[in-house]
């Protein structure tokens, strides 16, 4: 035999293209080369190759030897083609034979020069991939790396520690054990919202925006607690499944980024002197931003026109589709990012404005300036605008308000009855499906078409308050929203500024 061919997986974000990896053996002078749009990393496998072979006992085979890694128009980047490179020589020099056909099996795993495997990068992302093929039998891993990927569930990841290992486990010789998933660790509560004393419309607002998964903006002078509010709305949420959490635990490896705690929805506050690129993601190879960061939870922008505007305008796109996509010479990534964004701003450059001792020195066109750089497109996107006045010090002695624990058993409810009735959150609802989940009788739409008609909002600004208003009768257990439903949502629409 010749000819040899195994699977193995290439990496594009979360998504695995599948790579069929072949080798051939010919007669002629010595070569060893890889053909399949192989990049640096790849084509220094051969070295790699050629030593773990040897080192692992057995023989380089002597004459031209071909690698292809198709298909051949994408990319293949990383070390974990070694794996199945080395195998396929073995087992076109006779020197392995497959006692069972080996199509259903996926391998990866670097060598070292010794015939050692060394760890993957990703393997979770790569174990998310393959389990979403149904042909897939089990996946060969690293051993460094095979805990990580077993964490998937309906995967079957085997262990190895050395290129030797693997070949007597296709030969029928041995057997290679199953990786075992490492236990799920317990969910570290966060901030509690019983800290927050006072701003009662602020409470309300950030339960209305967990029950619906709606965006929020906060504006209000400093110390009003719009941060403290924004680090305590991933405490309402409810806690991740297996499978959100995990998605969002492989974009923070892609990322390079500390795993967020596991079952609690991420949580990222990047700074305002943030680019557009560290928002979105770029870079070679492509690595996820804090958009994709934020997939299954909060994306909370402190400052919000103190970011540059291409940065602010980034986010447009991702709002409406849930996911980031990347435009790259050799085509075209995407990484998914539906997150709620939570965004504060101080009311004028100074940030006194409205606030009662105080005085703001900001000029009228200052403030407009101001307010400008954000940009109506995306202030159009928010759902809830909430104008936070200053704390009052008599209510810091009060008594603490609900827990967190509390209004998240709302919260799961509220979005429990979502997922029943349309199989997706109010935030998300568009076109018939809106208008079939919030269907208004005639006097109540034509006095909600004069209220929108006040505000002078956009078509959108009207379906936006619908998905809030929709949020606060399910809050309530209304099975239709009527007019106090939308009074309540469309305070929230006019409430971001001084007196709203």
């Amino acid at each position: 035999m010749t000819l040899a061919m195994l699977s193995s997986r290439a990496l594009a974000g979360l998504q695995t293209p599948a790579v069929r990896v072949e080798a051939h053996l010919g007669p002629g002078l010595p070569v060893f080369c890889i053909v399949g749009l192989p990049d640096l990393e790849v084509r220094e496998s051969r070295e790699r190759v050629r030593a773990a072979i040897v080192n692992s006992g057995f023989d380089f085979p002597v004459g031209r030897v071909t690698i292809n890694l198709s298909p051949g128009d994408l990319p293949k980047a990383s070390s974990r083609f070694d794996l199945p490179i080395a195998l396929c020589i073995l087992m076109a020099s006779g020197q392995v034979v497959a006692a069972a056909p080996a199509d259903s099996l996926v391998l990866a795993g670097e060598l070292s020069l010794s015939g050692a495997l060394v760890p993957v990068a990703d393997p979770l992302a790569l174990a998310l991939g393959v389990a979403r093929d149904a042909g897939v039998s089990a996946l060969i891993l690293p051993e460094a790396s095979a805990a990580q990927a077993a964490r998937v569930p309906g995967l079957r990841v085997l262990s190895a520690r050395c290129l030797a290992e693997v070949a007597a486990h296709l030969a029928g010789q041995a057997d290679l054990p199953a990786a075992q998933a490492p236990p799920r660790p317990p969910v570290v509560p966060g901030p509690c919202l019983s800290d927050v004393r006072g701003q009662a419309g602020a409470r309300r607002a950030l339960e209305i925006a967990a029950a619906g998964g709606h965006s929020l903006l906060m504006s209000g002078p400093p110390g009003a607690g719009k941060s403290m509010l924004a680090q305590r709305l991933p405490g309402l949420l409810p806690v991740l499944d297996d499978a959100a959490a995990l998605e969002a635990a492989a974009i923070a490896r892609l990322a390079a980024s500390a795993d967020p705690p596991f079952g609690l929805p991420p949580f990222r506050a990047p700074h305002h002197g943030a680019t557009a690129a560290a928002l979105v993601g770029g870079g070679t190879p492509p690595r996820p931003g804090e958009i994709s960061l934020a997939h299954q939870g909060v994306l909370f922008l402190d400052e919000l026109p103190e970011f540059e505007r291409r940065a602010l305008q980034a986010l447009r796109e991702p709002m409406e589709t849930g996911e980031v996509s990347l435009s790259r010479a050799a085509g075209r990534l995407r990484f998914p990012a539906r997150f709620q964004l939570i965004a504060a701003m101080n009311p004028c450059p100074c940030g006194w404005r409205g606030h009662p001792t105080r005085p703001c020195r900001c000029t009228p066109d200052q403030v407009a300036r101001y307010a400008d750089r954000i940009g109506g497109p995306l202030r159009d996107r928010i759902d809830l605008h909430l104008w936070l006045p200053p704390v009052d010090p008599d209510c810091l002695a009060g008594p603490p308000g609900e827990a967190s624990s509390v209004v998240r058993e709302r919260v799961r409810a509220c979005r429990q009855r979502q997922w029943q009735r349309q199989g997706r959150l109010n935030a998300h609802l568009e076109g018939e499906a809106l208008a079939r989940h919030v269907s208004l009788d005639h006097p109540t739409r034509a006095w909600f078409v004069q209220a929108m008609r006040r505000l002078g909002g956009s078509a959108r600004a009207s379906h936006r308050v619908l998905r809030v208003a929709r949020s606060v009768a399910d809050l309530a257990g209304e099975a239709r929203v009527g007019r106090p439903q939308l009074a309540e949502a469309l305070r929230f629409r006019d409430a971001g500024k001084p007196g709203g």
